[in-house]
């Protein structure tokens, strides 16, 4: 069995059995004990080759586990501390239990343990930044299991629920904020799975989010969902923090009128899929994130996961003429950036949204041509610039 299938634990025990174990293996000897990291390769358990990893964001009080590096190696991962043992982490990410298949809701304190693993540690090298900050306690998530093992996840922003912990603003509309699928498991369509089971567990929502900004994986991901679900074209919505009109841009109709770089791996555009504010190459989805990064993606590298949050994006002047959203800036946080439009209430969202955005209307062909050019009344005042007459 592996530690997700062993008897459940909670976020106390674990940081309590931490420390007791640091604390004994201060007072041991050194190099008494060895853990074979690799066929090749092992590293004594010594106190200076252990450190503490915090699990989640703002934490109070203090979640921890132990993690084994290499003495010349402190950022990267050997093993973790858990069930009052040392386990390499191919074996954390994978499970004994069949039913374990598909998406399922993140509930247990070592499926949280998986989640940091796959943001935080397995999907990036030595020299590489972490993939996501800190996922807060509390944030809804699903891990996403194939072949016996974890192989992506994404997490949610629940309508309702706080944007950030220093103020009192709350998400107006469920938001998407992080998509990750390891780089071993992608184009293979998980992509638009996830987005799919976005849709249909949140049926009864009129509009749905996700986190901006969008990585170019992530972008890739949504128009081809887009087209494969038309009915779902009014519901997506690119958005910041707290979710406002005037903080959310239609991802079709944008994606009609261009608005969104090209992706040059669009012809397999589930082949990255990882978004967050903070990436990969550097989402940072974002993804980002799309870090959807779903991470921040500079380049299109089917290498970077489909992360929603990028931290190192460029982004573009605010232009109002053009109808678009100010892009987020980096953020520690989560996703949609909670410092967006901060002094911009929302007014009481419509029950749908004004004609400007909304997709079916602005996608409408012009007038015909052979209709009656419009007469000018006598004496009306003469403009300065000529009209131009159509043929």
């Amino acid at each position: 069995m592996y530690p997700v299938d062993l008897p459940a634990v909670d976020d106390t025990d674990l940081t309590s059995a931490s420390e007791q174990y640091l604390s004994s293996l201060e007072s041991r000897p050194l190099h008494n004990e060895w853990f074979q990291s690799s066929q090749l390769s092992k590293v004594a358990i010594t106190a200076n080759n252990v450190r503490r990893l915090q699990l989640f964001e703002d934490d109070q009080p203090d979640c921890t586990v132990l993690a084994l590096h290499p003495p010349d190696d402190p950022t990267r991962v050997a093993a973790l501390y858990l069930h009052e043992k040392w386990w390499c982490l191919d074996d954390v990410l994978r499970t004994s239990n069949k039913s374990r298949s598909g998406l399922m809701l993140v509930q247990s304190i070592m499926e949280r343990v998986i989640v940091f693993l796959l943001s935080r540690v397995v999907e990036r090298s030595s020299h590489e930044e972490v993939v996501f900050s800190l996922h807060p306690r509390t944030e809804s998530c699903k891990l996403l299991w194939r072949d016996s093992q974890a192989v992506g996840f994404y997490t949610v922003k629940h309508k309702g629920s706080l944007c950030d912990s220093w103020s009192a603003r709350c998400y107006l509309l469920p938001v998407l904020d992080t998509v990750l699928v390891r780089r071993s498991w992608r184009r293979r369509g998980f992509g638009l799975q996830m987005l799919k089971d976005l849709c249909s567990s949140f049926s009864t929502e009129g509009f749905l989010g996700v986190s901006s900004p969008l990585s170019p994986n992530m972008v890739a991901v949504c128009r081809r969902f887009l087209q494969q679900h038309e009915e779902h074209r009014d519901r997506l919505y690119e958005v910041e923090a707290p979710g406002g009109w005037t903080q959310r841009r239609n991802i079709w109709l944008n994606l009609q009128l261009g608005r969104y770089p090209l992706n040059i791996n669009e012809s397999s555009p589930t082949s990255g899929e990882t978004q967050r504010n903070e990436d990969d190459s550097s989402q940072k989805m974002q993804t980002s994130n799309c870090k959807l990064d779903l991470t921040s993606l500079s380049t299109c590298d089917v290498n970077i996961p489909l992360v929603i949050r990028s931290s190192e994006q460029q982004i573009k002047p605010y232009d109002p003429s053009r109808g678009e959203i100010s892009p987020s800036c980096k953020s520690s946080q989560t996703g949609c950036s909670p410092a967006a439009h901060a002094n911009d209430p929302d007014p009481g969202s419509p029950t749908r949204p004004p004609e400007s955005v909304n997709t079916t209307q602005a996608l409408k062909s012009k007038p015909s041509l052979s209709a009656e050019p419009r007469r000018e009344k006598p004496g009306e005042t003469q403009r300065s610039t000529k009209r131009v007459r159509r043929t």
